[in-house]
Parts: structure tokens; C-alpha cells; sequence
């Protein structure tokens, strides 16, 4: 059966590629895609399909998943079929007015931005799954699903050609063979394809439908809770922005032990364990994820840099903003959670601190400026390698900081009269239409909304986006009324502190082998490189069981010499042992804060008052 069906829209009189997916025996992680396009009577047609999925900013190649491509006409009848680019296919007509493609489709890697399928369910990115016209990405796109048997639904964001369907809240159990309908190749991109049988927790806000679709969901994961808060997030975003942007939306929530989310423009795939419901750490980290998706549906997919849509799906795409889409983003997840009541004060700003944490002990902040780190996601985010902590930084993390930062600059200026509340929506009435905002544009908005306190701010963004020069967390302390948690031990307490080098390691096969050696650290200036394998310290063997006890025998300042194995020849390399920094960066609300401070606070996060989560786990 089909759910989360939007009505059809009218039959245009451009006929649409014509998609049906199979899954014959989905335990060999195969599905069977045939496709029938239409010609307009040209000799030959040229098909490509898409390299990258919007919201993933990596190159991955989904075409070394296709499998014995061919074609042939509408009589049965091969056609040729000529490779002529990594991701293309041209095909000889013969003049026919339609032509049939197949293909079989490798599947099985479980992330939220590739394909998998199993003898469970199937989920399918779209830029990863279909082909089309090379010139005409404006054509529509139909897609059947053959279910096998004993799976019950497929289920898509997109419309459902049956126009009998029109509410969707109790879709027909009948169907085998739903279809669904985009408008255009874009849409069709955006829109992923699940087929099993899950459980649908459907809900309604200001009138429009939204499902949580749990694959996955067992006895061990809380399905009427995690809809129930999903509702709470859902309400408070459509507060935050005003209006709704979507006819529908989907949460395809993955319950499959992996991680990540990524956004479409009326869904999102999450994937969680299926234990996340049991802890509250877990269960929070499954809210914030809900409301970072969502938060896309404005923030990134509709309101978004010009470079992001319409796509170039074959190659890489520019922008210097993705600390708005994705940092600003980062910020308000956890904040909307707490605005909402399903989080404390104290658990939102242990969050925060976190992101500062992270952002404060990664040594590429003072190397790579963010909006250099938005420009290179592509060779940077998304290929990470034992040396990216020292130079690169995430504009997730950091973005996240500074809109915070930003938010409190226009909060200070005008007595909580602006807020990055107030800019956001005024980006969204002047920025989601078809051309979205240029370079600079959106500083531009922040700079009107800034009023006297403009180049101050824009200095601030200026330093924050294009150097590496450290943030200033003061100014948002003392509107909030917050400080860091004092971190001062005792004397006896730091004698007895053990030493620390400052590196990463792993075990392989055995071996205690170094993974990653961060800058400004004893273990980066003694020398000691990844993959080298520990052997022993100061003249004693020690192993994966004994390392970490070892350390805890020399004190800061000590002297040792560590012997490694370096491509199989001993080394042996003195060390000198440092401090390990103190955590600096736990807020709390100063206990000295004034009234008015607290006013700003409360306006900022509200009332601080405990999460109202039914049952929410401990």
C-alpha cells in the first residue's frame, strides 16, 4: 500500500519517464529498475545519472553501483547502448518514440545517503537510483514499486497518481504496485523511496499531515513517544518560522544501530538505534536530530545559498554559506528542543557547551576560516583523514557558535527587540524563491536588522567567517547572565595529576597503534606519527590492556622514551609529559546574574523549567 500521498497534480501533456522498481530477491541486495523514455522520435537519446545527493556534499560516484545496463525497444527489440562518461549512457532509438532501460541496482550500504535493501525492507535515495534526460531534467518522472511479498507499504514524499487517494491518513492496503508521480528530475532527487513494513505514527499540525515512519521500531524502541515528541519539535518549528513551506512530511526514521540524518525538502531520513528511546543522552541526541532535519525544510532547502538549487548533479557546487545552512542550523536544533519544553535549561546548555568544547580544542580553528571550510567540504568534511583535526574546522560546529554569538550581539543592540530569530524569517519571506541569496546577501540582511550597532556586527561576522581569530564569548555571557563553571583543583589534587601526550590510538590485529597527534601537544612535538605502533615506554613492554595505567605513573613534566614500530623499523622517541587541559568551556548560569540578565535569558530560552517528555527516559 502507499502512504504520505500528495495529491496528483494534473496531467501535463509532456509524457513522463516512466520508472518501476523491483525487488526479486531482495536478500541479495539487488533492485531491478526498468524505465521507459520517451524519444520524441530522436535517433538517439543520452542518460546520465545523478554523482552527488543534495545536503551531502561529496562526489560518490552512485553510477559503480549499476549493473549490466541495457535497452531495448517497446518490440523487445536491443538497442545499442554506448558508456560515454562515468554517469552517462547513449542510447540508439531507432527512431522509436519510447525506449526501455534496464538496469540492476547494487545496494547495500546503510547510511541516510545511499541505497540499501535487504530481505527486511528497501530505502532508496533518489540520486543514487534513477536515470534521466540529459537535456530535459524539466520532464516529469513517474515511479511503480513492485512489493515483494510479505512487505506492506512503500511509502514516498512525493504524489501519488491515484488521485482517489487524497488523504493518505488511511492509505489502501490493496495496492502492490503504488506510483508515484514528481514533477521534475529535481523533485525526484529529493524524494526517497522506502518499501517494507513499518510502523507509521502519523500526526497533524495547523492542518497538514506528518508521518514518522519507524523501520525497525521492535519492542525496544518507544514508537508512541518518539511520535508524540516528534509532534512537540514539529509544533514548535512551524511556530519559530510562522507558516508550514510543505503540503506533507515524512520522517523516515531508520531504527538500524547506524547514525546521521539528511534533509529533503518535504522529508528526512534519520538513522538511530533501536536503544536510543531507553537513555535520556540517547533519546535527546534522536530529538535533536528530529529538529536539525526539520529545521532544513526552511533553513537549507527553501531559504538557501543561490548555488544550492537548482543543482548540478555531475558536478561539485560552491558556496561560501553553509555555516548558514547547516551552522545556523547546528544552533537552533538543540535550542528549538529546549524551547519546546522536551529538554531542561541545564541540559541545553550542557549541549552548548559541548559544541564550544569542540570547537575550542580542534587546533584547525586557528587554520582554516569557515568560510574556507564551506568552499572545500567537498575535499575537506567529507574525506577526513588522521590530520583533519589540525587542520581543517567544521562549519557545523563552528557555525553554530557564531550564530549563537551573532544572536546575542543582536539581542544586546536592541533590548531583545532582534534576535537571529527575526533575521531568519525576514531571509525567508525575502530569499526562498526561485534564485536564493548570493555571497554576502544574507550579512547584508543581518546588517539591516542591526540598526547603530551594523559595523560592529558585521566586523564580528567579517572575523568570525573569514580569519581564524578566536571567538569572543563575553559579550553573550554577560547578556545571558552565564559564565564557565571554574575549573581551579586543589593543591594535592594537581600533584597527583597523571601525565598526558595528547594522541589518539586504536587497537588492530593486537597492535596499539597512534590514529591521530594533535597539534600543540606533547606527542606532536616529540615527533610521534599515526600508524605508529607503541611498544613500550621508558624500557617496559606495555600493550592495549596496560597503556592507558602506564600513563597514569609519570606526572606532568616527566621525561620517558617511547619505542614505536615505524613501518616495521624501531624507533625509539623521548617524550616529555604535558598537562591535560582542564575542561573550560561548562556554562552555567552565574550565580551572581542580575535580574535583567535573567530577563535576557528567558527571553532567549525560556523559562528554564524541567522537560515535559511523557515518560522521558532517565
Amino acid at each position: 500500500m502507499a502512504a504520505n500521498l500528495w495529491p496528483a497534480s494534473a496531467e501535463t501533456m509532456t509524457p513522463p519517464i516512466r520508472h518501476t522498481v523491483r525487488f526479486p530477491d531482495p536478500s541479495t541486495h539487488y533492485a531491478e529498475i526498468e524505465a521507459t523514455v520517451p524519444t520524441g522520435g530522436a535517433d538517439a537519446v543520452e542518460l546520465m545519472m545523478a554523482v552527488w545527493t543534495p545536503g551531502s556534499y561529496l562526489v560518490r560516484e552512485y553510477a559503480n553501483q549499476i549493473d549490466a545496463l541495457s535497452a531495448s525497444g517497446m518490440d523487445g527489440t536491443q538497442r545499442g547502448v554506448v558508456k560515454t562518461a562515468k554517469n552517462r549512457w547513449r542510447i540508439a532509438t531507432g527512431g522509436e518514440e519510447s525506449v526501455r532501460i534496464f538496469y540492476r541496482l547494487y545496494c547495500h550500504e546503510s547510511s541516510v545517503r545511499n541505497n540499501w535493501v535487504d530481505d527486511r525492507f528497501a530505502f532508496l535515495v533518489g540520486a543514487g537510483t534513477f536515470l534521466t534526460l540529459v537535456d530535459d531534467l524539466d520532464r516529469p518522472h513517474e515511479v511503480t514499486v513492485e512489493l515483494p511479498d510479505g512487505w506492506k507499504q512503500a511509502v514516498s514524499p512525493l504524489a501519488d497518481v491515484d488521485e482517489t487517494v487524497v488523504d493518505g491518513s488511511k492509505p489502501p492496503d490493496s495496492r502492490r504496485r503504488p506510483t508515484f508521480r514528481a514533477e521534475n528530475f529535481e523533485q525526484l532527487v529529493d524524494s526517497p523511496l522506502y518499501a517494507g513494513s513499518p510502523t507509521v505514527h502519523p500526526y497533524e499540525v495547523g492542518g497538514v499531515r506528518h508521518w514518522l515512519v519507524n523501520e525497525g521500531e521492535g519492542t525496544s524502541w518507544d514508537g508512541p513517544r518518539s511520535a508524540q515528541d516528534a509532534q512537540r519539535i514539529s509544533e514548535e518549528m512551524i511556530s519559530f518560522w510562522g507558516h508550514i513551506p510543505y503540503p506533507r512530511y515524512a520522517i523516515f526514521n531508520l531504527i538500524t544501530e547506524g547514525r546521521g540524518g539528511l534533509e529533503h525538502k518535504d522529508s528526512t531520513v534519520l538513522m538511530t538505534s533501536r536503544w536510543a528511546t531507553r537513555t535520556r543522552k540517547g533519546y535527546l541526541n534522536w530529538l535533536r536530530l528530529v529538529s536539525h532535519e526539520l529545521f532544513h525544510a526552511w533553513n537549507g532547502k527553501r531559504l538557501r545559498p543561490a548555488a544550492l538549487g537548482p543543482f548540478d548533479y555531475e558536478n561539485e557546487v560552491y558556496t561560501r554559506d553553509l555555516w548558514v545552512v547547516e551552522g545556523v542550523t547546528s544552533y537552533y536544533d538543540d535550542l528549538l528542543v529546549a524551547r519546546s519544553g522536551l529538554s531542561t535549561q541545564k541540559e541545553y546548555l550542557e549541549a552548548l557547551s559541548k559544541i564550544i568544547e569542540r570547537v575550542q580544542t580542534t587546533p584547525g580553528r586557528l587554520v582554516q576560516p569557515m568560510g574556507d571550510a564551506s568552499y572545500d567540504a567537498w575535499i575537506k568534511l567529507y574525506r577526513r583523514d588522521e590530520n583533519s583535526n589540525n587542520t581543517t574546522m567544521s562549519y557545523y560546529a563552528k557555525g553554530a557558535l557564531v550564530a549563537w554569538l551573532l544572536d546575542a550581539r543582536l539581542r544586546r543592540s536592541s533590548q531583545d527587540e532582534v534576535s537571529l530569530d527575526t533575521v531568519l524569517r525576514a531571509a525567508f519571506a525575502r530569499f526562498s524563491g526561485e534564485s536564493g541569496y548570493d555571497d554576502g546577501e544574507f550579512r547584508s540582511l543581518v546588517a539591516e536588522f542591526a540598526g547603530a550597532a551594523s559595523d560592529e556586527i558585521d566586523t564580528f561576522l567579517h572575523q568570525a567567517l573569514n580569519t581564524t581569530a578566536e571567538l569572543d564569548f563575553a559579550p553573550a555571557l554577560s547578556w545571558f547572565g552565564l559564565r564557565f563553571e571554574p575549573t581551579e583543583k586543589e593543591a594535592d589534587e594537581a600533584d597527583e595529576k597523571a601525565g598526558w601526550l595528547g594522541l589518539k590510538t586504536r587497537v588492530r590485529e593486537g597492535r596499539l597503534e597512534i590514529t591521530e597527534v594533535h597539534r600543540a601537544t606533547p606527542a606532536f612535538a616529540a615527533g610521534l606519527s599515526p600508524d605508529d605502533e607503541i611498544l613500550a615506554l621508558d624500557g617496559y613492554r606495555v600493550t592495549a590492556k596496560t597503556w592507558q595505567d602506564r600513563l597514569t605513573a609519570f606526572r606532568p613534566g616527566e621525561t620517558a622514551e617511547l619505542l614505536v614500530s615505524r613501518h616495521q623499523r624501531l624507533v625509539t622517541v623521548p617524550v616529555t609529559f604535558g598537562s591535560q587541559p582542564e575542561p573550560e568551556w561548562s556554562l552555567e548560569v552565574d550565580p551572581e546574574a542580575s535580574a535583567e540578565q535573567v530577563s535576557h535569558l528567558t527571553a532567549w530560552l525560556g523559562d528554564g523549567s524541567s522537560a515535559t517528555s511523557s515518560s522521558a527516559p532517565e
